[in-house]
This record gives C-alpha cells, sequence and structure tokens, in this order.
C-alpha cells in the first residue's frame, strides 16, 4: 500500500501535463471501480442487504475518495508531489483526534495527545507562515492537502463505527466505497470530465496504474489491515508513502525540498509513533505531565 500509494502522487503529477485535476479524479475512480468489480466477479462476492449501509457507503466514498483526490490532483497544480505526500502523513493524526472526539471509537490516553501536538507542529513548520506574505497558490495548494488529509482521517474513523463491525467482505467494503465514488463522478461528469486532453502513453499509463491500482486493488488490502488494526494504526501506512513520493518526486521529475519541510515531517511521524502507541510514555513521564 505505501509504495502503491506513494507512487500516486508521481501519476497525478505526470497526468496533470495532459488533463485536469478534475479528470485524474474522475479517471482514478471510473477505473478502480472497474478493476474492482472483476475482483467482484470472479471471487463471487456478496454486496450486503441492508439499505442504510448504502447511506453509510455514499458518506465514505465522498469522505475517502471525492474529497481527497479532488483536493489532492488540485494540489499538485501549486505544490511538489512530494510535498502533497508528506500532507498525506497528517491523516493518521487526524484519524486519532477525530475517531476519539468526534466518533468515540478510541480513546487517546496521554502520550496518544502529545503526539497529536507534535503532529500539528509539525504541520505548522512545513507549512511555515513566516514565508507568506500573502493567500499565494503554494499557500492554498498546502492547506488543500491538509484538508484531503483530515478528510480521510473523518473516513476511516466514520467506517470503523458505523461499517467495519458488519459482516462485509473487504473486497465488497472496498468495491462500494470506490464504486460509489465513480457513481457520483459520473453524475458530476459535465462539471469534471469534459474539457480538453492531450494523452500519451505516459499519461494515460498514469492514470491505469493511479485508478486501477492505487483506487482498486490498494482498497481492498487497505481494508483488510483497517479490521485487522482499527482506524489508527491503519493509517500506518503513511509511514512509507511520503518517503516513496519524495524519493520518486527526486529521481523522476527533479524536485527538491526546503528544510523545514523534511524537519516537519519527521515530527509529523514522531507524533504518529505516539498516537498509535509504538512510542509510549513511561509512568514518571505520565505522572509529571498531570502535575
Amino acid at each position: 500500500m505505501g509504495l502503491v500509494w506513494g507512487a500516486s502522487f508521481l501519476f497525478m503529477k505526470v497526468a496533470l501535463v495532459g488533463v485536469s485535476f478534475s479528470q485524474i479524479a474522475w479517471s482514478r475512480e471510473i477505473l478502480g471501480a472497474l478493476a474492482l468489480a472483476i475482483v467482484m466477479l470472479i471471487g463471487r462476492h456478496k454486496l450486503p442487504k441492508e439499505k442504510i449501509v448504502y447511506f453509510h457507503f455514499l458518506v465514505i466514498s465522498t469522505l475517502n475518495c471525492v474529497i481527497p483526490h479532488l483536493l489532492f490532483a488540485w494540489a499538485e497544480q501549486h505544490v511538489s508531489s512530494g510535498l502533497a505526500a508528506i500532507y498525506n502523513s497528517v491523516t493518521p493524526i487526524a484519524t486519532a483526534i477525530l475517531a476519539a472526539v468526534a466518533f468515540r471509537v478510541e480513546v487517546l490516553k496521554k502520550g496518544q495527545i502529545l503526539g497529536v501536538l507534535i503532529g500539528i507542529v509539525g504541520v505548522l513548520i512545513i507549512i511555515a507562515p513566516w514565508q507568506f506574505t500573502e493567500l499565494s497558490g503554494d499557500l492554498w495548494g498546502q492547506l488543500a492537502c491538509i484538508a484531503a488529509a483530515i478528510s480521510y482521517g473523518v473516513a476511516i474513523a466514520y467506517m470503523r463505527k458505523f461499517v467495519s463491525a458488519r459482516p462485509i467482505s473487504g473486497t465488497s467494503v472496498a468495491f462500494l466505497t470506490v464504486a460509489t465514488a465513480a457513481a457520483v463522478m459520473l453524475v458530476l461528469t459535465p462539471l469534471l470530465a469534459i474539457g480538453p486532453v492531450k494523452l500519451n502513453l505516459e499519461i494515460v499509463g498514469s492514470l491505469v496504474l493511479l485508478g486501477a491500482l492505487g483506487t482498486g486493488l490498494a482498497y481492498i488490502w487497505n481494508i483488510a489491515v483497517l479490521r485487522a488494526w482499527g482506524p489508527t494504526n491503519v493509517s500506518t501506512v503513511t509511514y512509507l508513502i511520503p518517503v516513496v513520493a519524495v524519493v520518486l518526486g527526486f529521481f523522476v521529475l527533479g524536485e527538491t525540498l526546503s528544510w523545514n519541510e523534511p524537519v516537519g515531517a519527521v515530527l509529523v511521524l514522531v507524533g504518529i509513533l505516539f498516537t498509535q502507541e509504538r512510542i509510549r510514555l513511561k509512568r514518571r513521564q505520565v505522572a509529571s505531565l498531570t502535575q
């Protein structure tokens, strides 16, 4: 998942040369749904019968696919693919907060709260507000990435609360998530998909890999990990995503990073380690925090 989704930021950047950001999002949902439909047919997976489940998937698909995919594709018009992937790492921080506060499916311990705070500081360092004297496209691009990461966090926590406990196969969950997003995109086709395109082998290949693999098959793996580990732990995939994206951005696209971006990314990852209790506060440290 880390390798596939890390490369997705490269695929979006390459595709933007020939298609619009909304066409990228539209394509990845449609191609992802087609790939998952084939898996559903081969495996003879069944769809749920409860009507309320389809409402939940409408919410999940909007938050987990439609909104973040549009935001990240738009943002990459203004920021590097590596920076967009770094901001994607905010997802576990947002997930931890929302799972505990909004959906109450987890309870944050003091060490996890410390991790959230460290992650927020990391995000502020990445944004580098001291560099901006006005609302530039670069700043809006970064804010769009943050909004996309928060949308992922809401979707993960929502799924944990309303869907994960139901007897639905992981493949069916993945299919319904992406297929519902594809249905939304089809309804919005006149607004999102119609426009000039300039295709070549690299652009077509990027869209196919982004859709069929990154928005299709990888979602099956994601659902399986979500059910096994929970909403906070499933986002450990974000450890690899920025590394893969930055390396690919450097070697393939010639992108570079400012000093504040890797420094902030390290703080975000440290925050993730605390929120997921990979690093734990000792009892004495916890006692000192409560005094």
